[in-house]
């Protein structure tokens, strides 16, 4: 366990992992800025900002002074959309995810096995939520101490046993101790406001298709780099989302040995999520789940959220000790998108 801790689990790689994350994060201002700047480029392109009437140099010198007054501007809706996100994150992702509060009455097995594990690191017990989905999945989150929850799938319920339920709670509650899942949460938020700003600058496109230009002859350079530079800004801000979450998994696979000692539990629990994990919710989210995988094999792959199963297990055999006992044979019923009986 000692070695495994060392290659996916020591606090001085947690503490570097949550420090890139930080950093990661404090590069969200510079694409809004590079949004916004896209966006002021293409309006002056489709003529509907003024233009310098000069050569293509003053016009994008012009579309750069605009930021003196669009930046304050942006900044304050994003303060005051981190706000409204901040004491409403958890209701926001329930609504995106149809997760729903559950009671130790309702769901005391479910309910102890969270409870001895948060006692077990002397940690206020997670609210625990569950999804009416037969895929097999699970996520953390919140923002600080007392705010927490963790989520799982009623098909992850119905599919996993005892111990390997467990392994999947611990994996969880390993992002929680972490603190990790405070920075998915506020990444997905900024994500979200860098995904809006996107959507208005393209849906701006479609509005202005017919007034192109008007009587700038730098129109088409224009629309061009302004594109340009929406799309880099838009494709880093999935890039910077998207590694928040890899090396974390490996972290929270080592963590859920460290609290059951159990690594065939987490070997056997992703052998059974593998293939059968997708819940309808918006990308931004689906970073914080257990497992993220693409439907299939494709070049998207490349910015996947998660690293695959095969790698996440070959890590615990390799360095906790545990057995593989290979792939999970679906039991023929239900899909993964119906919910079980209970």
């Amino acid at each position: 366990m000692a070695v495994f801790a060392r290659a996916v689990g020591l606090k001085t790689y947690i503490w570097a992992n949550n420090t890139r994350s930080v950093l990661l994060l404090a590069g969200f201002p510079v694409l809004m800025v590079l949004l916004l700047f896209a966006g002021q480029v293409l309006l002056m392109g489709f003529g509907i900002l003024p233009n310098s009437g000069g050569d293509l140099g003053q016009d994008l010198a012009l579309a750069a002074s605009m930021l003196v007054v669009t930046v304050p501007l942006a900044v304050v809706a994003s303060l005051i959309w981190f706000v409204i996100a901040y004491f409403g994150n958890q209701m926001m992702i329930d609504a995106m995810t149809g997760a729903r509060r559950v009671e130790r009455k309702v769901e005391p097995e479910l309910y102890n096995l969270l409870e001895n594990l948060a006692i077990s690191r002397g940690m206020k017990t997670p609210t625990l939520r569950i999804i009416e989905s037969g895929a097999l999945n699970a996520y953390a989150s919140g923002l600080h101490e007392g705010n927490y929850s963790v989520t799982v799938t009623r098909g992850l319920m119905a599919a996993l046993s005892r111990d390997e339920m467990e392994a999947v709670l611990a994996h969880e509650l390993t992002h929680v101790i972490n603190k990790d899942v405070r920075t998915m949460v506020i990444a997905s938020i900024f994500a979200g406001i860098i995904s809006v700003l996107a959507e208005l600058i393209f849906r701006s496109l479609f509005y202005a298709r017919g007034r192109r230009g008007g009587d700038n002859k730098n129109a088409m350079p224009l629309i061009l780099i302004g594109l340009a530079v929406g799309v880099i800004g838009y494709g880093l801000a999935t890039v910077i989302r998207m590694s928040l979450s890899r090396t974390r998994e490996y972290v929270a696979d080592a963590g859920a040995v460290e609290l059951t000692k159990n690594p065939d539990a987490m070997i056997s629990a992703l052998r059974k999520v593998s293939g059968q994990s997708r819940v309808e919710a918006p990308d931004e989210l689906r970073g914080m789940f257990l497992d993220n995988a693409p439907e299939k094999a494709s070049f998207s792959a490349l910015f996947a959220t998660h690293p695959p199963i095969e790698k996440r297990i070959a890590a615990l055999v390799q360095f906790a000790g545990g057995r593989d006992v290979g792939s999970w044979d679906v039991p023929a019923g239900p899909s993964s998108t119906s919910v079980p009986t209970t």
